[in-house]
């Protein structure tokens, strides 16, 4: 494996990059069910670069392609479910697939999938994504017309798309129309402070292959800061974090170290 500054590079297929003028003609991909999820946190995080979310509200459906995310693994001290299950991470615990929803800095609420089996309290934050579809909303959702800072970072992605505390607990592999969103029992009993009001959000296949994925260190944390399980496609401006990060040089096979 070939390293550069911490930096690791998984070199996949070519990509094409997109502008942020939505075709009319997007195209919703097929939803991800939960046997295609891998277990383990890290290989979730990489599985994810580059595949959809979907997000619909009374307003419309809104679509981005994940480019950026970061693995909390069993044992990481920088993860939320480290010292055990509380009210407040319930849902992390819940068996992979489930979204965790939680607020930080006072400010900015944070979407990460849970990972792993029921209990095991690991997951990936999904740090940011590419606008695909509905970008008009996410513009008006975020007050904003720069294109490049819509989705780029964990906290203008919440904003962009609307997610809250009430879409904690939701099955990310379930679609449901934006109204209903019936719930799994356990989701229910784990995750109180969903109300399933309005909202429906849910994984789904990538509308194009990923290009070359970096792994690097993760951002934002003091607690074992030195892994590279932070996972981002090259060279995709909607990235987030520093730019020596996000440039890696390509090797073939290997794995994380």
């Amino acid at each position: 494996m070939r390293r550069v500054d911490n930096v690791s590079a998984i070199a996949m297929r070519p990509t094409k990059r997109i502008s942020t003028t939505e075709s009319p003609t997007t195209r919703t991909p097929r939803p991800l069910t939960r046997a295609e999820l891998p277990i383990d946190a890290e290989a979730l995080a990489r599985f994810l670069i580059g595949k959809t979310l979907i997000r619909e509200t009374s307003k419309g459906r809104m679509i981005v392609r994940i480019v950026e995310t970061e693995a909390y693994v069993a044992g990481d001290a920088a993860g939320h479910g480290f010292r055990g299950e509380t009210p407040r991470n319930r849902s992390l615990f819940l068996e992979r697939g489930h979204a965790y929803v939680y607020f930080i800095y006072g400010m900015h609420y944070a979407l990460n999938v849970s990972a792993g089996k029921i209990g095991e309290g690991t997951g990936v934050l999904i740090r940011a994504a590419e606008p695909i579809a509905g970008i008009a909303q996410m513009k008006k959702n975020r007050k904003t017309k720069n294109d490049r800072d819509l989705t780029r970072g964990p906290g203008r992605l919440a904003e962009a798309l609307k997610i809250d505390k009430r879409l904690d607990g939701v099955d990310l592999c379930v679609v449901t129309p934006a109204c209903t969103e019936p719930r799994s029992a356990a989701s229910r009993r784990l995750s109180p402070n969903h109300t399933g009001s309005s909202h429906a959000l849910w994984l789904a296949d990538a509308i194009r292959p990923a290009s070359t994925i970096s792994a690097t260190k993760r951002i934002g944390i003091t607690k074992e800061a030195h892994r590279l399980l932070r996972f981002s496609e090259n060279d995709n401006p909607y990235v987030s974090g520093p730019k020596h990060l996000n440039v890696a040089p390509p090797f073939q096979g290997g794995t994380t170290p």
